[in-house]
């Protein structure tokens, strides 16, 4: 089945490129010439034959990661000890790392602190990645950072050796450069993978680290358990340098303190983020949904112990540590809370994180935003989507669709990722690739020359049989599916009974709720039907989908529709490029 809907899809490619690129988006302003060229030679770092000889040499060593990091980064002009007076703030975990950071850097921005901000991976531009202020850095500036740590790379390689760092080593480094030469008061600097051999972890005295929630994920690299994977995020402590972490499972939470006590490093467990709040007092969040509040809870700790490591004023009055409650989970010790000033109330209200519990209102259709790629984020995600979808304004006649645009990459678990999904009650799941358009030559910096187009439409289309044999399991046990799901048959919902059942019972078309998409754009065009503003209608070039033109009437005549896009930040990274071109100028 699958085979023989990638020949229908190859098929459609066909038809598509013949048609020429008419399923784009608003035309945005096309970058200045020498970034596109700065991001073309940057891209040819993801794929350099000398990185797949370094692969396997290093694969039976990951000390050597760290060891060849240390090479490039001497090569480009630095050394590691000039990285002390980058005053970093260090931080790793499975789930919510970025928007730790992105709390911790507002916060202290707050303070009128200059701020870096090293983050991964970007959702449209790649300049995202290295911010000062809270910003991406220019075109200008980034292209000049390039192309100083490029031609000092090149000038002094090794014939023998690899002669330049991967992609996300590159820019890594450049990122030290940069904000070494700009001058930051502090870098935020997020982990890429794991923690112990990410090249992140040439840091070697940072101010303070943090471990956000952990779980399952990059288990090819990190390991199949959550020890394991705890084990590798411990690899960042450091002695003497304080570390914060959130709640964690008892044995994941064993082997983090079991780590910084090998490596000298006092490791302390957050509060919740209730207690810090007064009686009359509920801090507000600039990023939605409720697993934000450890984030936010892990930030404050982390901003207060810098500023206090700095000698700075205005840390916030410390509370009492009620008796008993000293040493928690295991022995690792509860960190005192204190009142946040402030400065640090405003940070939290002020951090924005795109692509995270996000909501984009465009008239009747509503996105729901989220890069969720692991068990526990999808389930966190699936909370935040049904209450932000409840708070929504209810049309009058009740003609509500929802609708999964998903996509996943790397050796994550599909299947238990759209189990987690289907109580949600979708009306229709679409997959596509992360690819905004069939042909990315035009967007350079969302290339990614390690997925093909064919390989990652054969995952989507096995998507899309998991999800039907998914419903066909759940028809078997709930009521709210009345009629048994048939490849090419009926889906019917029976009446609600307590549930959010978003479109009343009505004859539905004689095909699956699934569907697949070649790209982004022709996937969003024909959920929005032309009723997004930002989004042209659908063209004939998308009707070789034989369950497309079913969907449209449904579609075209609801009042509302909401749309949650999960599964990978990448995915929500295209999404973000087609509903708000601003993001690309």
């Amino acid at each position: 089945m699958v085979a023989r809907g990638l020949r229908a899809l190859r098929g459609a490619l066909r038809a598509i490129a013949a048609a020429g690129r008419r399923f784009s988006t608003r035309p945005a302003r096309a970058p200045a010439m020498d970034y596109q060229d700065t991001i073309r030679t940057l891209n040819t770092l993801q794929t350099n034959a000398s990185f797949l000889e370094q692969v396997k040499r290093e694969r039976g060593d990951p000390q050597a990661q760290l060891e060849a990091m240390r090479g490039f980064l001497e090569r480009s002009g630095l050394k590691v000890e000039d990285l002390d007076r980058l005053n970093i703030i260090h931080v790793t975990g499975t789930k919510g790392k970025g928007s730790v950071c992105a709390f911790t850097e507002c916060i202290l921005r707050s303070y009128g602190l200059k701020t870096g901000f090293y983050s991964s991976p970007h959702l449209v531009q790649v300049r995202e990645r290295i911010r000062i202020n809270g910003q991406p850095i220019s075109k200008d500036l980034f292209s000049k950072y390039f192309w100083l740590v490029y031609n000092r790379l090149e000038e002094t390689k090794d014939p023998v050796c690899a002669s330049m760092p991967a992609y996300f080593r590159f820019l890594t480094i450049m990122a030290f450069h940069v904000f070494l030469q700009e001058k930051v008061d502090l870098a935020v600097v997020e982990v890429g993978i794991g923690g112990a051999y990410d090249c992140t972890n040439i840091i070697r005295a940072p101010v303070v680290c943090g471990v956000s929630s952990l779980g399952i994920d990059h288990t090819s690299i990190l390991g199949d358990t959550m020890e394991k994977i705890a084990w590798q995020k411990g690899g960042i402590f450091k002695p003497g340098v304080p570390a914060f972490t959130v709640a964690q499972p008892e044995g994941p939470l064993e082997v983090l303190r079991d780590r910084a006590q090998e490596r000298e490093c006092p490791l302390y467990l957050c509060p919740e983020l209730d207690a810090f709040e007064g009686d009359n007092q509920v801090l507000e969040l600039g990023l939605a949904g409720a697993h934000q509040r450890s984030n936010a809870a892990l930030a404050l700790q982390l901003a207060r112990t810098w500023l206090q490591l700095r000698g700075c004023r205005g840390l916030g009055e410390l509370k009492e540590v009620p008796s008993g409650t000293e040493l928690v989970g295991r022995l690792v010790p509860l960190a005192p809370t204190f009142r946040p000033t402030d400065a640090m109330i405003q940070g939290l209200r002020d951090t924005e994180w795109l692509g995270r519990t996000q909501v984009l209102p465009h008239g009747p259709v509503t996105w729901y935003l989220d890069g969720a790629h692991t068990t526990s984020s999808i389930q966190a995600c699936v909370r935040w989507f049904r209450q932000a979808a409840l708070n929504q304004d209810k049309p009058h006649d009740g003609s509500e669709v929802r609708v999964l645009l998903f996509n996943a990459t790397g050796d994550r678990d599909t299947a238990a990722l759209l189990k987690l999904l289907v109580p949600c009650h979708f009306d229709y799941a679409v997959f596509c690739p992360n690819f905004t358009e069939v042909s990315m030559a035009g967007n350079v910096d969302q290339q990614n020359f390690n997925v093909t187009l064919e390989t990652a439409l054969t995952r989507c289309l096995e998507n899309q049989q998991t999800w039907t044999r998914l419903l066909e399991e759940k028809a078997g046990q709930d009521p709210w599916l009345s009629a048994p799901l048939r490849a090419g048959g009926l889906l019917q919902p029976a009446p609600a009974r307590g549930t959010l059942l978003l479109v009343p019972p009505a004859p539905r078309p004689l095909n699956s709720p699934a569907l697949v998409f070649p790209c982004l754009a022709q996937a969003l065009r024909w959920v929005a039907q032309g009723r997004d503003p930002h989004l042209a209608a659908p063209t004939a070039t998308g009707a070789h989908h034989p369950a497309a033109s079913s969907g449209a009437v449904l579609l075209q005549e609801a009042a509302a529709i909401r749309v949650l896009v999960t599964g990978s930040l990448h995915l929500v990274g295209g999404v973000l490029r087609l509903l708000d071109p601003a993001l690309s100028q």
